[in-house]
């Protein structure tokens, strides 16, 4: 019997009994619920037929709950809350306010584009879970193909099929000089690359896109490439290591802001050389048979903006 019933009374009827309990009078909760008070009528007398007993009786007061009115008044507040609540879920799932993003960038991308999106993403969905990913594109572009990440901010490969991606934004990315503020050649002008061959570097390994960049401009200038250097990817090494030592570091020009001009007790500055060093473009690359997720659509969206505000400033 109570299966049955579960399955009769619906979201409306629970709605009018707890609008009867608030109001005491049909007329009342009829006008609350937007409906005429025959509608509010019928819509009781089906109840109590589904429930097989008075839920309410009439008294000169007005309306008053019986036992099962009082128990089916209590459960319908909690019920009618989850309906709200699960419509506001949907809502914000539909509009991409809510769920689970994961985006995977460069160094650069990660700084200049990903880190402000977030922001506005969280200021509108603080509840967004949000995933970065920062590495070289080679590991990134695998890791879209495997469907661990929503979209990319970097360059597809060598030997990889590019007709399978959705590629956007043409994103240009200079390279910066980095030492410490205490290293020789702290407030030199117009140097050449003749003029830190010499000296120890911290750097990506070969083949990496900034790395590729300074070596042909080592080369271009007619200088040697410099054989003392240390390779990695982690970028706590590169500032350790230029805080230890005379090393230099070539980092985007967005890394280099947040270090030199943003972060404040870093020691760290970028030397004024005659020549700049620019890397390939990067795009925001994604699977074009996937469909992404409204809170990722959303994220992209939002660093496509922050592509679109680079441009105009």
């Amino acid at each position: 019997m109570s299966e049955k019933l579960a399955n009769r009374l619906l979201p409306k009827h629970f709605s009018l009994i707890r609008a009867i309990a608030d109001y005491g009078q049909l007329s009342l909760a009829a006008n609350a619920l937007s409906i005429t008070q025959p509608a509010a009528s019928r819509m009781l007398a089906e109840i109590e037929r589904h429930v097989g007993a008075p839920v309410f009786v009439r008294t000169p007061k007005g309306m008053e709950a019986t036992a099962i009115g009082c128990a089916l008044a209590r459960r319908a507040e909690n019920l009618l809350e989850e309906i709200r609540e699960a419509a506001r879920e949907v809502d914000a799932i539909r509009r991409g306010l809510t769920g689970t993003v994961r985006v995977g960038a460069v160094t650069g991308g990660a700084v200049g584009f990903v880190v402000p999106a977030i922001q506005a993403l969280k200021a509108e969905a603080e509840t967004a879970d949000v995933h970065v990913e920062v590495a070289p594109s080679d590991a990134l572009i695998a890791e879209l193909l495997a469907g661990q990440l929503d979209f990319v901010l970097g360059r597809i490969p060598a030997g990889i099929d590019a007709r399978q991606f959705t590629i956007s934004g043409v994103l240009t990315e200079e390279v910066d000089l980095l030492i410490h503020q205490s290293h020789p050649l702290a407030y030199a002008e117009k140097l050449t690359m003749a003029d830190l061959v010499h000296f120890p570097w911290v750097m990506q390994a070969p083949g990496a896109p900034v790395r590729q960049a300074l070596e042909g401009v080592f080369i271009a200038q007619g200088a040697a490439i410099p054989s003392n250097i240390v390779n990695t990817t982690s970028l706590l090494v590169m500032i350790a290591m230029l805080a230890a030592s005379n090393a230099i570091a070539p980092m985007s020009r967005e890394v280099s802001d947040l270090l030199c001009r943003h972060t404040t007790g870093s020691g760290l500055l970028p030397l004024d050389i005659r020549e700049p060093i620019r890397v390939a473009p990067y795009h925001l690359i994604s699977l074009t048979t996937r469909r992404m997720t409204p809170v990722a659509q959303r994220m992209r969206d939002l660093v496509i903006a922050e592509f679109d505000n680079r441009g105009r400033s």
